[in-house]
């Protein structure tokens, strides 16, 4: 037993390492070499836990699926109103890259220049998948809210992904300094305000009375900070 915890224990290290020298060190190529000395041991004792450095980006974005994922699991459990869950989901992702500066460059592909095609391709399946999920929200609320978006559902999730993945390009792009959820409570209203309009499908009769509801603010649910930390 102690034997298996130590090995995981070294692996959250490698991984924490990796997330750490992308954070301080934009715009350097990372190396194993450097890997293991900041984790404090030889390359082979990485190859170890981590058969490549391929393996090792491939650990980190594994990591953010499972913090997303299971988080918009719960917001989807939590929430009914579309409005909500598209804000929620948003700001998780944008708190996420935030509190995650070294993780933000592989979510924007700046960290993984000259590496292998897998990586990219598994970055983009990661929001291929966010925006199947994002679309299936707005279907649903024709159903059970009878709205719909102002042009296709297609269009307006890809808007909205845009906006979320832009505002996570500004971030990297200003060494950090430019936090991705600054401005966004009001560039948020703007976006959902213009977003849906009523459909001609009727609601189910319970869901008649939320169409009435009060003005959804920007604010992210507490669960949803506590989430967005970093990889330890």
């Amino acid at each position: 037993m102690p034997r298996i915890a130590q090995k995981y224990s070294r692996r959250q290290q490698i991984l924490e390492a990796l997330a750490h020298m992308l954070e301080v060190a934009p715009g350097e190529r990372i190396t194993t070499a450097g890997l293991a000395k900041a984790v404090g041991v030889s390359e082979a004792a990485l190859y170890r836990h981590f058969p490549s450095k391929a393996k090792m980006f491939e650990g980190l974005i594994e990591f953010v699926e499972e913090a997303i994922f299971s988080r918009v699991t719960v917001i989807l459990t939590e929430e009914t109103e579309a409005h909500r869950r598209l804000e929620r989901i948003t700001a998780l992702l944008l708190g996420f890259a935030e509190k995650n500066p070294g993780i933000s460059r592989i979510l924007n592909g700046d960290a993984l220049a000259g590496e292998t095609d897998r990586l990219r391709t598994r970055v983009a399946q990661f929001y291929d998948r966010l925006e199947t999920q994002l679309k299936q929200v707005v279907r649903d609320a024709e159903i059970n809210e009878g709205i719909r978006p102002v042009v296709t559902a297609a269009s307006a999730v890809n808007l909205v992904l845009s906006a979320v993945e832009g505002r996570i390009g500004q971030y990297v792009r200003s060494e950090f300094k430019r936090a991705p959820t600054d401005l966004w409570p009001e560039q948020w209203q703007l976006l959902i305000g213009h977003f849906f309009r009523e459909s001609v499908v009727q609601p189910p009769q319970h869901s008649l009375a939320r169409q009435n509801a009060e003005p959804i603010t920007a604010s992210t649910n507490a669960s949803d900070d506590a989430l967005a930390q970093g990889v330890g």
